[in-house]
């Protein structure tokens, strides 16, 4: 009620203000005074419109270069360089058209000031320039727009069947990878099936999980097609690779995939960066919880050997059954750390034949 009682009285002394300003012009009317506006204030209001275009523009062009040092570094995925460059194509349009603007708006202003004894034009309507503003910007945003679906397309279509399978699966508040084995088959998982030792649900009778391994960390052949195949336990998530220009929401209930090819290694973007510190990093892009700060993933891309070399001191997510005991679930590592060689003379396949 005092929100509604304060936007009254407000707009009752606009209105108040308003009318004060036209019972001033009526009473200048009457006595016959001269306009309040001369040739000189007029023109030095102009002068000042050119002086404020040119600061403007000089600005604008200064906070934009300087802004680069707040940007991500190039992209290290195939897609991340075409929707990089889409997006740079967008921003090129948008400046020539906002300098355009910008010059014919303060440009009009100095032209077409105040002067005493010049009346105005009457030119309500031109066909022929209505057709051409129209015109052009229609074809210049269909043609950003086809582009644009065709690229968005390609990213989401079907991933390469050579493509490496990867599970990641968040829940609050952390993720965990699982890679798929020598059959790059992911095993069945329920969140029937989920345990203290069983995490992530993984049906142990299922023969596609016997070789899948599991980590705290995201590891990245360079140059090899990967497919993310993203599951949640509790609510939405959302996988974020911003080096990698990737993002998809992680929804409980359903799967969700997007596939990539990273293109440059971690110790190539410290170099490009000159940051010996940089790193990847697999964000959650979904306000998720009080906790939702935690959830990151280091992420690691690497030539293939160096990849190979990683992959079989993994884990696999079940421990090899013997005679006296069945298959058991592995519990997840705590950090990186932790792994260990179970598993080592398991290696796949599909990676290492690239």
């Amino acid at each position: 009620m005092i929100k509604l009682l304060v936007l009254i009285v407000v707009i009752l002394a606009l209105l108040t203000i308003w009318r004060i300003i036209r019972v001033l012009e009526l009473v200048r009317d009457l006595r016959g005074e001269e306009d309040y506006m001369n040739d000189n204030d007029s023109k030095k209001n102009g002068i000042y419109s050119i002086i404020f275009l040119v600061l403007g523009l000089l600005g604008m062009v200064y906070f934009t270069f300087d802004a680069k040092k707040y940007l991500l570094p190039v992209a290290a995925s195939k897609h991340g360089v075409l929707t990089d460059d889409y997006l740079y194509l967008n921003f090129a349009i948008i400046i020539v058209v906002f300098i355009i603007t910008q010059i014919l708006l303060f440009g009009f202003a100095y032209k077409y000031r105040h002067r005493k004894g010049q009346m105005s034009y009457f030119y309500p309507d031109n066909h022929k320039l209505e057709l051409i503003w129209t015109a052009v910007p229609a074809v210049v945003l269909m043609g950003l727009i086809v582009y644009g679906l065709k690229l968005w397309t390609d990213i989401t279509g079907p991933a390469p069947k050579d493509a490496m399978v990867i599970e990641i699966y968040g829940k609050q508040f952390d993720w965990t990878a699982r890679y798929a084995g020598e059959d790059n088959k992911l095993g069945h998982s329920n969140f029937k099936l989920i345990t203290d030792e069983n995490p992530l649900g993984v049906d142990v009778n299922d023969p596609a999980s016997k070789d899948d391994k599991i980590t705290r960390d995201l590891y990245l052949p360079v140059n090899t097609p990967v497919l993310l195949k993203i599951h949640s336990r509790d609510i939405i998530h959302s996988v974020y690779l911003p080096h990698l220009r990737a993002q998809m929401n992680a929804v409980p209930g359903m799967e969700t995939q997007f596939h990539f090819e990273s293109t440059i290694t971690t110790d190539s973007m410290k170099q490009i960066t000159g940051n010996d510190k940089f790193s990847y990093i697999l964000l959650c892009n979904k306000i998720c919880g009080v906790a939702h700060y935690n959830m990151r993933m280091n992420v690691v891309v690497s030539k293939k050997d160096e990849f190979m070399k990683w992959y079989q001191g993994q884990s696999l997510v079940f421990a090899p059954a013997t005679p006296e005991a069945p298959a058991t679930p592995a519990i997840i590592p705590a950090t990186d750390s932790t792994k260990t060689a179970q598993g080592a003379n398991t290696t796949s396949k599909v990676i290492a034949s690239r």
